[in-house]
C-alpha cells in the first residue's frame, strides 16, 4: 500500500505530505521526457564541429612555385644545349623539383590525404607490398631516367 495522509507505512512521517504515486504532474514524468520527445522538431542530426581538413591556397603556392621553377630548370638544359652548366643546373633543377614533390606529399598526408591504393592513416591497416613495391619502382625508373639524361649531357 502507498503512504496516506503523509503517513509512510513504515511509521516515518513524509515531510512534503504529497502522495507521489501519480507519476505524471503538469505533463512532466518523474524521469524526464522520453528521447522520441526530447526532439520534437524532427530527427536528431550530427553535426562536425571540426572544419574539413584540406590544403589551403598558402601551403600550396610555395610547393607549385618550387615544383615549376625545378622543372623549367632542369628541362630547359636538357632541351638546350647550354655548354658545361647544363648538368649541374639540370641536377639543381630535379633536386628542387623533387623538394617540392616530397613538401607537397608531406603537407597532403598531414591533412588526411593518401597515395591511390594505400590505406587512411591510423586505420590500423598495412598497406599492400604490391602497390608499395610498384610506387618504388615507379620513382626509381624516373630517377634513373632523369641521372641517365643529365649525365649524357656530359
Amino acid at each position: 500500500m502507498g503512504p496516506t495522509n503523509g503517513v509512510d507505512p513504515s511509521g516515518i512521517d513524509d515531510p512534503s505530505g504529497i502522495d507521489d504515486t501519480d507519476d505524471v504532474e503538469d505533463g512532466v514524468t518523474a524521469d524526464g521526457p522520453e528521447p522520441e520527445e526530447m526532439f520534437a522538431g524532427g530527427p536528431e542530426v550530427e553535426v562536425e564541429l571540426r572544419p574539413q581538413r584540406r590544403l589551403r591556397i598558402w601551403q600550396l603556392a610555395p610547393i607549385v612555385a618550387l615544383a615549376a621553377a625545378g622543372s623549367l630548370m632542369f628541362a630547359f638544359p636538357l632541351a638546350f644545349d647550354f655548354g658545361d652548366s647544363g648538368a649541374v643546373i639540370a641536377m639543381l633543377g630535379l633536386l628542387i623539383c623533387s623538394c617540392a614533390a616530397g613538401w607537397g606529399m608531406m603537407a597532403a598526408r598531414r591533412v588526411g590525404h593518401t597515395w591511390p591504393g594505400l590505406p587512411p592513416r591510423g586505420s590500423g591497416r598495412r598497406p599492400d607490398w604490391r602497390v608499395v613495391l610498384a610506387y618504388v619502382v615507379l620513382v626509381a625508373a624516373v630517377v634513373v631516367l632523369a641521372v641517365w639524361r643529365v649525365a649524357r649531357l656530359r
